[in-house]
């Protein structure tokens, strides 16, 4: 039986599949329920050990991912794992990191790219994806076919 989160819970984003992922941001509080699963932290600098299994993709706040490819790979494991798996893609804010990371998933889940960041926008945050480079990320996003 799939472990995954509770529809409609904070921060937790329902993909066109069926998949659920939390987004959320490291300065705040932790949330009560259920631990993650598998984490994937959007930062500039290595995160804190956690008790679940994680992945640090170095991205600056307010920038692009370092390595496109290893971005490109940690999108497609948190989306292959969200099928059965709680999951959650955190930044510091919870914003612009994570919801870029989060339309991109949508990508893959099958969201259209030019409208991605409105399918965030609308079933996760009003503020995901901050800056005019982190939208065009997305629009521009193109998965590997699986």
């Amino acid at each position: 039986m799939a472990q995954t989160w509770q529809p409609g819970a904070p921060g937790v984003l329902s993909l066109p599949s069926g998949r659920l992922i939390r987004g959320r941001g490291l300065l705040a509080p932790f949330p009560v329920g259920p631990k993650p699963d598998f984490g994937l932290y959007l930062l500039g600098s290595p995160p804190r050990k956690t008790e679940w299994e994680s992945r640090w993709v170095h991205w600056r706040d307010l920038h692009l991912p370092a390595d496109d490819a290893d971005a490109l790979d940690a999108f497609r494991e948190a989306w292959r794992r969200a099928e059965n798996e709680r999951v959650e893609v955190a930044c510091w804010a919870g914003r612009g990191r994570t919801g870029t990371a989060l339309a991109c998933i949508a990508v893959l889940d099958g969201v259209p790219p030019a409208g991605a960041v409105a399918f965030v926008r609308r079933n996760y945050r009003r503020s995901a994806v901050e800056t005019p480079w982190q939208r065009r990320y997305v629009t521009r996003f193109r998965g590997p076919e699986s």
